[in-house]
C-alpha cells in the first residue's frame, strides 16, 4: 500500500538507534525528508549512510542534547531552516528512569524533563508551523503503564498520553492529528540486557500472545501509518504495538 507520504517532511527525535532508528529508517523509505537529531554524531552518521545506501531520501542529521535547557529551541529552529516546515513530529527520545520509592527530587527532574517536558516544549515550538499549514500529524512514544516498580519515565509517558489527548481535541478542527504509540517488549538493546537468554521466551511464554518480542520495525510500521494520510481520521488514540502483552493503557 502506497503511504502517500512521499514528499513530506518530518522531524525524529531519539534518532540514533533503537525505536528511533528504525522510525527514521521507515519513513525516508517512504519518501519522506527526515530531520533526525539524537546526541550521538557517530550514529546518527552511520543512519544516514545506511539509508543512502538503500535507496532512501537522505535525511538530514542534527546533533543535540534533548534534554539541554535550549535543546527544544535549538531543534526546532534548525529543523525548520533546514527543510522549510514541518510535516510529521515524532516525540521518540526517552529512557527508563526506575527509581526507589525515597528518590532524591534530583531524579524526578531528569526523568520528566527527558520523558514529558522536553518534548511538550519541542511540540509547542513547532505548533504555528503546523497551525500555518492548517495540516500535520504529531505522533509521541508512551510506554507501559503499569510498571512494576516506580519509574519516573512510565509517569511522564502517562502524561505524554493525556496531553495528547488534550491536544488531539484542540487541534483536530486545525486538520492535525495527535497520536501516541505504546510499545511492549521490543528486542532492543536495553531490553536484551533486561531479559537475557532464557529470560526471554520465559516472560514471552507466559505474558505475550504471539509469544515473542517485537521489532523495531514493528513499532515504525506503525508510526509511519498514523503519519500517513491514510490515517487522516484517526486522533487522540493510543495504538498498542505489543503482540498481544497483558499490559494495558488507560
Amino acid at each position: 500500500m502506497d503511504m502517500q507520504l512521499a514528499g513530506k517532511t518530518a522531524l525524529v527525535t531519539g534518532a540514533s538507534q533503537g525505536l528511533g532508528r528504525a522510525i527514521v529508517k521507515s519513513l525516508a523509505a517512504e519518501g519522506v525528508k527526515v530531520f533526525a537529531t539524537a546526541r550521538n554524531e557517530e550514529l546518527l552518521a552511520s543512519l544516514a549512510s545506511e539509508i543512502t545506501e538503500a535507496g532512501g531520501i537522505a535525511p538530514i542529521t542534527f546533533v543535540q542534547d534533548f534534554v539541554a535547557a535550549d535543546g527544544p529551541e535549538r531543534i526546532a529552529s534548525a529543523a525548520l531552516a533546514a527543510i522549510g516546515h514541518i510535516d510529521i513530529l515524532v516525540n521518540n527520545a526517552g529512557g527508563s528512569r526506575p527509581m526507589d520509592i525515597d528518590a532524591p527530587e534530583e531524579q524526578w527532574i531528569e526523568g520528566m524533563t527527558l520523558n514529558f517536558d522536553r518534548h511538550r516544549q519541542l511540540t509547542q515550538k513547532l505548533l504555528p508551523n503546523f497551525l500555518q499549514r492548517k495540516s500535520g500529524a504529531i505522533i509521541s512514544l508512551s510506554g507501559n503503564l503499569e510498571p512494576e516498580v516506580v519509574n519516573a519515565a512510565m509517569v511522564a509517558k502517562a502524561g505524554i498520553v493525556v496531553w495528547s489527548k488534550g491536544l488531539s481535541e484542540q487541534l483536530g478542527q486545525h486538520g492535525i492529528t495527535v497520536n501516541c504509540v505504546q510499545p511492549g517488549l521490543i528486542d532492543t538493546a536495553q531490553i536484551r540486557r533486561l531479559y537475557p537468554g532464557e529470560e526471554r521466551k520465559k516472560f514471552a511464554d507466559r505474558e505475550i500472545a504471539l509469544r515473542d518480542f517485537g521489532q523495531p520495525e514493528d513499532v515504525a510500521n506503525a508510526v509511519t501509518f498514523l503519519a500517513s494520510p491514510r490515517a487522516s481520521y484517526i486522533t487522540g488514540t493510543v495504538l498498542l504495538v505489543d503482540g498481544g502483552m497483558r499490559r494495558y493503557s488507560f
